[in-house]
C-alpha cells in the first residue's frame, strides 16, 4: 500500500479505497451507457458481418464510443467522491499518452 500511495502522491488508505471504487463504478457505468447510446446510432452486434471482421469492427467502434465517456465519467466521479485533483492529473497524464496532450495546453 505504501508503494501505492506514494507512486500516487496520496496521503492515506482511504484515499486508495476511494480512488479504486471510482475506477470500478466509472468502467461499468462507461460500458453500462454505451450499449444505450450503440443502439441509438444502429450499431448493434446483430448489424455486423457474421464473419470475423464484423466482431472486430463492432469491437473497435464500441470501444471507441466507451474511451469518452469513460474520460468525462472518471473526472465526474473522482468529482463525486472528493478525489477531483487526482483524477485530473491522471487524465491529463493519460490522455498525453495517448498523444491527446495538447488539448490541456
Amino acid at each position: 500500500m505504501e508503494k501505492l500511495k506514494k507512486r500516487w502522491g496520496i496521503d492515506s488508505n482511504f484515499q486508495i479505497i476511494l480512488i479504486l471504487i471510482v475506477f470500478s463504478v466509472t468502467g461499468s457505468s462507461s460500458v453500462f451507457l454505451a450499449k444505450p447510446l450503440l443502439n441509438s446510432l444502429g450499431l448493434v452486434r446483430e448489424s455486423f458481418s457474421g464473419e470475423w471482421w464484423g466482431t472486430v469492427i463492432y469491437v473497435l467502434l464500441r470501444i471507441l464510443i466507451i474511451f469518452p465517456i469513460y474520460q468525462v465519467l472518471l473526472v465526474a466521479f473522482g468529482w463525486l467522491f472528493g478525489q477531483f485533483k487526482f483524477f485530473w492529473n491522471f487524465e491529463k497524464k493519460m490522455l498525453s499518452r495517448f498523444g491527446l496532450g495538447f488539448l490541456f495546453k
